[in-house]
Formats: C-alpha cells, structure tokens, sequence
C-alpha cells in the first residue's frame, strides 16, 4: 500500500476464510476433514509409472481424479497433474470461501504456490519419448505444460484475476508453508487483498526413484515417530487456502477456520539432506516471537514427521530443545497422506486449520510402538477431542531450508 509514493506499512489481522484440498485420501475440504478424523490411509500400489525393476513400490496417489468441473478457462489436457490440482484446489478454496469472484478481482490478489517438482511428471514423460523416438517425437503439448511457473499462473487465469501478482515457490518440502508466510505478510502489510496460497506437486519417476536409491522409501507404509519405521511414501496432491484481512472477512460475513499468526523461516544450508536440530529449534523460536506466543502456549505441533530414521529423531531433538521435558503432542499426517513433497506442509496448515475449527486433533496411523530416541505423544492412531487455541506447523526441507507456521483459533474481536 502506498501514499504520496511511500509504502504505508499496516499490521492487518490475517485470517482463514477458505481452503481447497486434493489429497489421497479425500478430494475437496469436507472429505480430507473426515479422512483426518477417522485415521483414513491413502497408500496403494503405485500406479503413475512403471514400477518394474523396484523391490516395492507403495505410495499415496490421487486416484479417479477429474479436474473438468473445476476448470472454466482450461481444458484438462492443456494443465499438468500438479497444475491441474492447484488450480482445482484454489476454486475449492474461492468456492469454500463463498468468495465473489468480482469482489476477489477488484482488489490486489496475490497467488503463491509452493513446489519440489513442479511438472516432473511431464518431465520424465518427454525424457521418455527423446530416449525412444528422438526430439522429432516429443510431444509440443506436454513441452508447453513443464514451466512450474504454470503453477500459480494458470490459478489466476482461470479465475480471471488481472491485478495479480503469482509467484511459485521452489523450496521443496517447506514450500507450502513458505507461500502461507509470503502471502499472510503480504496481507498484513496491506500490500495485496486477497491472497490464494499453498502448494502442488504429482508423483513422478524422478522423485520416487531418487528416494529409492537413498534408501528411504517404506515397503509398505509411513510410521512417522515409531520405533519400527522404515521410511516415507511418496504422495501427490495440492493445498490451498484463501487469506484476507479480518476487517474484510467480518465485513462480509465470512467463515473463519484460523488467525496466521506468524512464520518463522531459515536456511542453515548445513547438509544436502541431513535435518538439522540447532537450526529447525532456531526457527521455531523464530515464528513463536514473530507470532508473539511462547512455547507454553502451543496446544500440539504438526510435525514434518517423514518416518525417516534420521527426521524423525532429529526433528523430535529440536521439539525438545525449544519446548523442554513436556513437549505438545506431535503428530504426523505424512502416515495417512504420505509425503506430498511442496503440498506437505500446505495440506499440513489445511489439518491444522480444520483441527483449531473442529477443536480436535488428527491421528498419526500405523503405530505401534514410538521410538525412545523421539519419546513424543504422536496421537497414535485415533484422532482426539481437545480444547485448541494455538498449533504449529513444521516444514523441513533438503538444504536446511525451514518453515514454521503458527495458526490461532478465531474466538471472536475483544470489545
């Protein structure tokens, strides 16, 4: 916002007011509210490549999925699968909101996705037919969908938004909560209206093969925080959630599912894939001063949670150095979703909206029994009534790059 030339800077409320998901276990925010309170598993055999030559191959695919009656401005074939559920997951989100499409067009708006792959999917199909046909045999249509720019941008055509900033957000898997904090910061600020942010990302050869080859893909299912745990399973799917002003969302009578409180991001850059503890406490400490809350008040965390040996023990050190002997519970959705790559910790902020909503917290499924080395409550396999007022979302990346999200239940404006 600016007067005379000069930013005049706003410390705007930021609220929820809208949310669309695209997940393995539940398409649209109703399915995915009822997949986390029942414990719903998304794992299947998967199917999006040829799987021959892998040992196992389990992962959380997106099944029947039909993104036609979410378009108006695209037909299905002219998006790639990340693309096409980004921008179903942001109608569902507009539509969630009862959001005016005229009224989100007449204000600045800016659209923020999250991503590991982008269109690796696409990618590893035009790398296909290269290997088997030469350059003469790929395909011009999938070549026009692999910018994951596509990403953000198809999200602001399809819905006719001009005054638009789009932006996609490549920091793997903290993506999602990197473009949740870009875009509450952006309307805080006053710098934009309306904001559609979150993450995308499809399942392809690439990311499953190079995990596979780094030894942690799970034979059969993720055990996030469990003593016997083998590993991640790839997942595919989008979150995105509307954020405006509270002033805009009383002003029209809006639902609202949470306040954005803060977000604390870093990058330590340590070690290509190696967590590391002093710097995932760092930016919790991080996003509680920026969201102006401390530890005491946390009522559970919702933790990146992969089921690797190596994140679970080191993001669990973290919780511990930052919270002490009595940390909240910490839960895992990564066990019922698998990891969604740049729409884990997007689809992890929509769970921890709905958990302050419905005032209950998500299990995390297949467990058995928790490792010592990570000694946290997870919530095992059943989800639980709770009185919530303040949950936190986790977001790691390779590269060190971190995210931390804090989301508020909305109680109303103090008279």
């Amino acid at each position: 916002m600016t007067t005379n030339g000069h930013r005049q800077e706003t410390n705007r409320r930021v609220v929820i007011t809208g949310m669309g998901a695209v997940t393995s276990v539940g398409v649209g925010v109703r399915e995915f509210l009822t997949a986390l309170r029942t414990g719903r598993s998304g794992v299947r055999p998967l199917g999006a490549f040829d799987t021959e030559g892998f040992a196992y191959a389990n992962g959380c695919e997106v099944v029947d999925f039909d993104p036609g009656p979410w378009l108006t401005r695209y037909r299905p074939e002219e998006l790639g699968r990340a693309t096409q559920f980004s921008v179903a997951a942001a109608r569902m989100a507009v539509e969630d909101a009862k959001m005016d499409l005229e009224l989100l067009s007449s204000g600045k708006v800016l659209v923020t996705v999250g991503t590991t792959d982008g269109e690796s999917r696409d990618l590893d199909h035009l790398v296909g037919l290269q290997l088997a046909e030469g350059e003469d045999g790929l395909d011009p249509v999938v070549a026009r969908r692999v910018p994951a720019g596509r990403l953000s941008v198809c999200i602001a055509r399809e819905l006719g938004l001009t005054n638009v900033e789009a932006v996609t957000i490549p920091t793997a898997c903290a993506a999602g909560n990197y473009a949740i904090g870009y875009a509450a910061d952006a309307v805080r600020a006053g710098e934009v209206e309306f904001a559609l942010c979150g993450g995308a990302d499809a399942v392809c050869r690439k990311t499953f093969a190079g995990f596979y080859r780094l030894g942690t893909i799970a034979p059969e299912r993720c055990q996030p925080f469990d003593l016997h745990r083998k590993g991640i399973l790839t997942g595919e799917g989008a979150g995105v959630l509307l954020l405006e002003s509270l002033d805009s969302a009383l002003a029209r009578g809006a639902q609202i599912y949470a306040e954005v409180l803060g977000c604390g991001l870093n990058c330590d850059a340590d070690h290509p894939v190696a967590p590391n503890r002093d710097s995932i406490a760092r930016c919790m400490e991080l996003a509680h001063s920026r969201a102006g809350v401390s530890p005491a008040e946390i009522d559970f965390v919702s933790a990146h949670g992969t089921g690797t040996r190596a994140n679970d023990v080191t993001e669990a050190g973290a919780i511990r150095k930052v919270f002490g002997d009595s940390p909240p519970r910490t839960i895992s959705i990564k066990s019922m979703i698998g990891h969604t790559m740049g729409a884990a910790s997007a689809l992890s902020a929509i769970a921890c909206a709905l958990a302050v909503a419905e005032q209950f917290i998500p299990p995390t499924i297949n467990h058995e029994e928790t490792d010592p080395e990570c000694d946290l409550d997870c919530v095992p396999n059943v989800a639980i009534d709770a009185e919530l007022r303040v949950v936190q979302n986790n977001a790691l990346a390779f590269g060190g790059n971190n995210a931390v999200l804090l989301l508020s239940r909305f109680d109303g404006v103090p008279a």
